[in-house]
C-alpha cells in the first residue's frame, strides 16, 4: 500500500475529489480481491471524474445510486470499463453503510400483492428455504400473467381447464424435474388461495401430474478409457490446467457433487489423516480418505496456483475480482474438458463423472452398498438406478427365447 498512498497523495486530481475520502479503502479491497495496481489507478482516475461530476451539480455522496450512474454515463462521450466501477464503487459504500440500500417502491398491482402475500406464507408459515421460494415464485407470476393479460384480474375467475391448458402448453418443452417443480408449486399455490378465500373450489386437486416412472432411464456414464481422456486433456503446465485437474478429479474419483466442490473449504483437507470433509447436500457432513492423486493434485495447486485472496474456498477464479467459484464455473470446466478429449454425450454436466464413477465401480465387482456409501447415498434405493447398466448380470437373468413349437 505505501505506493498506493504516495501515488494518492501526489495526485492533484485525486486530492481535490468529493471522494477522496472514501477511495483508500476501495483501493485496498480491489487489490485484496486481486486486481493489479494498474488497474486500481485507472478505476481510480475515472472515480476522481465522476467525483467532479457530482460536486460541479451540487449532489452529496448520500445521493449515489444507479441513477446518478445512469446520467453520469449519458453524459460521457468514452465510457468503457467505468460503469463496471461505479457499480463497485457504490457496491462498497453500501457495504460500508456509507450510502444506503434503496428498495425499489413495493408495487400495488393485485398481482404483485397476491404474490408478495404468497412468498410470505411460504416464508414464514410453510417455513421454505428461500432456494424453494424462488423456484415456485415464477411458474405462478407466468401463470397469472398469462390467464389475466387482457382482462380484470380476478382470481375467483380461475378454473380447472384453466389451469391444465397451461400445464400441457409449457410442460412439453420442460425437463420432467423442471415440470414436477411447476405443478408443486402450482398445487401449493391454489392451496393457499383456498384457505384465504380467494376461491371457492381447491383448484390443487386439478393440477395434472407429471409422469415420471422411476427408474426409467439409463444413467448417462463414460467409460473408464474416456474419463482418462477427460483428465489428460488438462495442460498442467499452467496454473489453470492445474486447478482444473484438481477439481475434475474430485469429480471422478471421489464422485463429488458440483455444490460440494463449490462449498470446499481450506480447513476441510485434513493432510495428516488424509482425509476430507464433503459438505453434502442437506447440511450433512461427510469424511472420505483423500486419495493420493487427488491430494497431490490439491497440494500442488494450492501452493503454486491459488491465488492469494480472503475467501476460505478451496478453488478462486483466477482472474480478479478474486471470488470462490460459482456452481456455473464448475460446469464450465467440465464442458471444456469434454471438448478438448473430443467427447460429445448427449449430457455434459459435472454429474456425468459421478456416474461415471459408480459404473465403473459396479464392473469392478462393487456392491450397491459400496457404491450407496462412496457416493454418500441417505437412502440405500438411490443406488438401485445403476444396477441398470449392470448388462453382464442382467444377461444372468434372462430366459432363453422359445424354439419351435415348444411353450
Amino acid at each position: 500500500m505505501p505506493k498506493l498512498d504516495d501515488w494518492l497523495h501526489a495526485s492533484k486530481r485525486i486530492q481535490d475529489s468529493m471522494l477522496m475520502p472514501y477511495l483508500r479503502d476501495f483501493a485496498t479491497a480491489l487489490l485484496d480481491d486481486g486486481y493489479t495496481y494498474l488497474s486500481v489507478k485507472s478505476k481510480l482516475w475515472s472515480l476522481a471524474d465522476f467525483g467532479q461530476w457530482l460536486q460541479k451539480r451540487n449532489f452529496p455522496i448520500r445521493d449515489f445510486d444507479e441513477k446518478l450512474i445512469e446520467s453520469f454515463i449519458k453524459s460521457r462521450r468514452q465510457c468503457r470499463g467505468e460503469v463496471k466501477t461505479l457499480h463497485q464503487f457504490l457496491d462498497h459504500l453500501r457495504r460500508s453503510n456509507i450510502v444506503r440500500n434503496r428498495k425499489p417502491p413495493p408495487e400495488r398491482s393485485p398481482l404483485a400483492k397476491i404474490l408478495n402475500r404468497y412468498e410470505e406464507h411460504l416464508q414464514l408459515e410453510r417455513g421454505l428455504v428461500r432456494v424453494t421460494i424462488a423456484g415456485y415464485l415464477p411458474f405462478v407470476r407466468k401463470f397469472l400473467v398469462e390467464r389475466f393479460r387482457d382482462q380484470p384480474f380476478r382470481l375467483r375467475k380461475l378454473k380447472a381447464s384453466d389451469v391444465s391448458d397451461f400445464v400441457l402448453r409449457h410442460g412439453r418443452s420442460m425437463a420432467v424435474k423442471r415440470a414436477q417443480l411447476m405443478t408443486s408449486a402450482f398445487r401449493s399455490f391454489f392451496r393457499f388461495l383456498f384457505h384465504l378465500g380467494k376461491l371457492h373450489t381447491d383448484l390443487a386437486v386439478s393440477v395434472p401430474t407429471v409422469a415420471n416412472w422411476r427408474l426409467s432411464t439409463v444413467p448417462k456414464y463414460l467409460t473408464p478409457q474416456e474419463v482418462r481422456r477427460v483428465l489428460k486433456g488438462c495442460d498442467r503446465r499452467t496454473s489453470i490446467g492445474r486447478r482444473d485437474y484438481a477439481v475434475l478429479l474430485l469429480l471422478a474419483r471421489l464422485g463429488l457433487r458440483i455444490g460440494e466442490v463449490v462449498a470446499l473449504q481450506l480447513g476441510d483437507i485434513d493432510w495428516r489423516a488424509g482425509e476430507i470433509m464433503i459438505r453434502g447436500k442437506g447440511s450433512f457432513h461427510d469424511r472420505m480418505p483423500l486419495p493420493c492423486a487427488v491430494g497431490e493434485a490439491l497440494t500442488r495447486y494450492i501452493r503454486q496456483d491459488r491465488p492469494h485472496c480472503p475467501t476460505r474456498q478451496v478453488f478462486v477464479c483466477m482472474r480478479a475480482p478474486r471470488r470462490g467459484f460459482a456452481r456455473s464455473t464448475v460446469t464450465t470446466i467440465v464442458h471444456y474438458a469434454l471438448q478438448r478429449a473430443n467427447l460429445s454425450p448427449i449430457f455434459k454436466g459435472a454429474h456425468l463423472l459421478r456416474h461415471s464413477l459408480a459404473t465403473s465401480m459396479l464392473r469392478a465387482g462393487a456392491t450397491m452398498s459400496e457404491i450407496g456409501e462412496v457416493l454418500r447415498h441417505r437412502v440405500s434405493n438411490t443406488t438401485e438406478i445403476y444396477a441398470k447398466v449392470d448388462f453382464n448380470g442382467l444377461r444372468s437373468l434372462t430366459h432363453p427365447w422359445p424354439i419351435g413349437g415348444e411353450r
